[in-house]
């Protein structure tokens, strides 16, 4: 990674000085978040460049942005990498972080809505809500991240505010309340009415903003409409608003903009906006309301910890700089020119050559160096305190989710949780001289990026490395070629199965007995094995009925721990296998040999041995596919489809003469469908993918 450091000051509440920052409320940390091409680098820099942070509006097509400096997402065009990024507004700092859209980077906004505060979801004007842009929605919504609308590219053809915001109901349902209205459509949008204040917002055709003028003649008897319909809209959600309406027959634009913040904050209703980042054009209003309506650190609950204590409390931390210090790692970069890691601090100061716990390794790490993000380039500072996002060098063994603390007031924070890998391919180095190279670099990937997984097969001695999808590893092995200079080459990818249950024993008794000299080891279970129920939460549930003190409750424990161990490997193929209820309804104890250690082994062996006198199926991953293409192309595509054993849910008329086919199809048979799709529609075809969990397989797939 390319560093450019200085040196700047920072105020007591660890912003730079000169931006007129004094508290910790006058904080934003902001994501964006969208599906790819909806816009969000560009709007990312369009907000540097009218904050002041750059001085030159940075491009996508054309290779310049701030965010996207990495040269894989250059040169493909799409965000791959969350990047940090920091400015001033309006007297407050805005920290925000540009997420990818892809939906095989889905693990690093997971990792950047953990330390986030509020984000800003970027919807295209002509296609609304997209799949991808649903899942980053419902990813935030499981955070508890509040969000704001902001519907871009209205220049386009095709482009309708209100469709846009129906879809935003529609499939994401909540209450959108917009709050502007477009002036002109298509290639003739020029500006906004903002509905709170009534005024007209106007850009130039350099993106410049025009003076602010009344609402034109032509527009406002539909803008005094729309007015009245965001109040009553508000008057409905907020107490205030409501009593306010009740007693005057209208809401100021003071309350407007008070209960609009309080319906954000809690996710009741979500603000809505629009305008053209291309063009330059509504930026300045997101601005505004990014500062308005999203929340600073103080208005977040406080930060608690992933244990109870003693007393069956948690603690919990506020965003104080006087508490004790409390950090979490959400991203590192393990470069072989150095290690940078970077920071959300809760609570607390942390000062340049502190020693810092981390709660995660038991191990003391000193910062050296503290530096402000902003994207490949850094500022150093002093000190950072509660509310700020910043990169540190110095900790050797930190990894992604670590807590850092005082080490005289530990706490542990709940780590982010990484997706579950669905495609492997074999690397090895294409010279046997660059193994040991391959390895320590494929390593440091995994460092910073736990959703990648390296491993050993063990029949054919292969280095695996398993992904969130075919770009995701593609991307992974690209980035070790450029960074180490080591030729990789990989094989042909396969997807991870699952094993499932289908039909289970009762009553399955299993005695392990081992005698080899000194103390024994005597475990006697007997186990209900069951498929787990739909309703069920997670992939394993365990139970015991057992009475009288047969099995002590500490081997209870022992026995749900050996048949989790059991569930990594599968009867059918070695998979790991889901959907499994237990039942401990009886077992013996031996006075001498019986313990912890012979309990768990007993359970991992009964619980294979009833695996395999159960009936079992194999499970594969598959995706919700959204296929854009030409309405002629339409049969030729949905023939390809049912080939790839998919199962089409929908078939919907587009913009243009443009068709929309969704479909459920096995993760196994998109190997390769971008290019098989666009050589079956001459290029004009396009399509998206999620994952959509697990489905049966055929009996061959393993």
């Amino acid at each position: 990674m390319r560093t450019h450091t200085t040196t700047s000051s920072t105020t007591a509440t660890g912003v730079t000085t000169g931006t007129g920052v004094t508290t910790i409320a006058a904080v934003r940390n902001l994501g964006i978040l969208a599906h790819v091409d909806a816009g969000k680098t560009t709007v990312t820099e369009r907000i540097l460049y009218l904050t002041g942070t750059t001085h030159k509006r940075g491009e996508v097509h054309d290779g310049t942005t701030v965010t996207d400096f990495d040269p894989q997402e250059r040169d493909r065009g799409i965000t791959i990498f969350a990047a940090a990024v920091s400015c001033a507004w309006a007297g407050h700092r805005i920290n925000l972080i540009d997420t990818p859209g892809h939906v095989d980077f889905a693990d690093e906004v997971e990792r950047s809505l953990r330390v986030l505060d509020g984000a800003v979801a970027v919807f295209d004007a002509v296609a609304g809500v997209e799949p991808q842009s649903e899942s980053v929605w419902r990813q935030a919504e499981r955070h508890g991240v509040p969000r704001i609308a902001f519907v871009n590219k209205l220049d386009r053809a095709g482009a309708d505010l209100d469709t846009a915001v129906a879809s935003i109901r529609e499939r994401l349902h909540p209450r959108p309340l917009a709050v502007q209205l477009p002036i002109g459509t298509e290639e003739s949008f020029t500006g906004v009415v903002d509905l709170l204040r009534l005024r007209a917002l106007t850009w130039h055709d350099d993106g410049t903003p025009a003076a602010e003028t009344p609402v034109p003649a032509g527009l406002a008897a539909e803008a005094a409409a729309r007015r009245r319909a965001l109040e009553e809209a508000v008057a409905e959600l907020n107490p205030e608003a409501l009593e306010e309406f009740c007693a005057h027959g209208t809401v100021t634009a003071a309350t407007l903009a008070t209960a609009l913040r309080e319906l954000t904050r809690t996710g009741e209703a979500v603000v809505v906006l629009c305008g053209s980042a291309y063009r330059n054009r509504g930026i300045e209003p997101l601005l505004d309301a990014a500062v308005a309506y999203l929340p600073s650190p103080l208005d977040v609950p406080p930060v608690r910890a992933a244990d109870h204590g003693e007393d069956g409390t948690r603690q919990q931390r506020t965003a104080d700089p006087e508490q004790p210090l409390t950090a979490l790692a959400f991203k590192v970069v393990a470069a072989p020119t150095g290690r940078l890691t970077y920071l959300r601090l809760y609570a607390g100061t942390l000062h340049k050559g502190a020693t810092v716990l981390d709660t995660t390794t038991g191990r003391t790490e000193r910062v050296a160096r503290i530096l402000r993000v902003m994207a490949d380039r850094h500022s150093e500072t002093d000190h950072a305190r509660a509310g700020d996002i910043v990169a540190v060098i110095g900790p050797k063994a930190a990894r992604v989710g670590a807590t850092l603390c005082d080490p005289d007031h530990p706490i542990r924070l709940e780590a982010p949780v990484s997706a579950e890998p669905v495609v492997t391919v074999a690397v090895e180095a294409r010279r046997a001289a660059d193994t040991d190279k391959l390895a320590a670099a494929l390593a440091r990937l995994a460092e910073e990026d736990p959703s990648l997984r390296l491993a050993t097969d063990p029949e054919t001695g292969q280095r695996t490395l398993s992904g969130l999808g075919e770009l995701h590893l593609e991307v992974a092995v690209e980035k070790v070629r450029r960074d180490s200079g080591i030729e990789a080459v990989t094989g042909a990818p396969t997807v991870a199965l699952r094993e499932a249950l289908v039909e289970g024993v009762g009553g399955f008794v299993y005695r392990h007995a081992k005698q080899d000299g000194g103390a024994g080891q005597f475990a006697h279970l007997v186990l209900d094995v069951r498929p787990l129920a739909d309703d069920a939460d997670g992939e394993f549930a365990f139970a015991s009925t057992v009475t009288g003190g047969r099995v002590p409750r500490e081997y209870v424990q022992a026995v749900e721990a050996g048949c989790r161990d059991a569930l990594a490997e599968g009867p059918l193929g070695g998979h790991p296998v889901t959907g499994v209820a237990v039942t401990l309804t009886d077992g013996a104890t031996h006075p001498k040999d019986s313990s912890e250690l012979a309990f768990r082994t007993a359970a991992r062996l009964a619980l294979r041995a009833a695996l395999r006198a159960s009936r079992m199926r194999l499970l594969e991953p598959v995706a919700e596919v959204t296929v854009t293409v030409p309405e002629d192309a339409l049969g030729t595509v949905l023939g390809d489809l049912a080939a790839r054993r998919g199962l089409v849910r929908a078939t919907t008329a587009g913009h243009g003469g443009t068709a929309r086919v969704s479909a459920l199809v096995p993760l196994a048979e998109l190997f390769g469908y971008a290019g098989r799709l666009r050589s079956r529609t001459q290029g004009r075809g396009t399509f998206t993918s999620r994952p959509a969990g697990y489905a049966p397989a055929p009996a061959s797939a393993g």
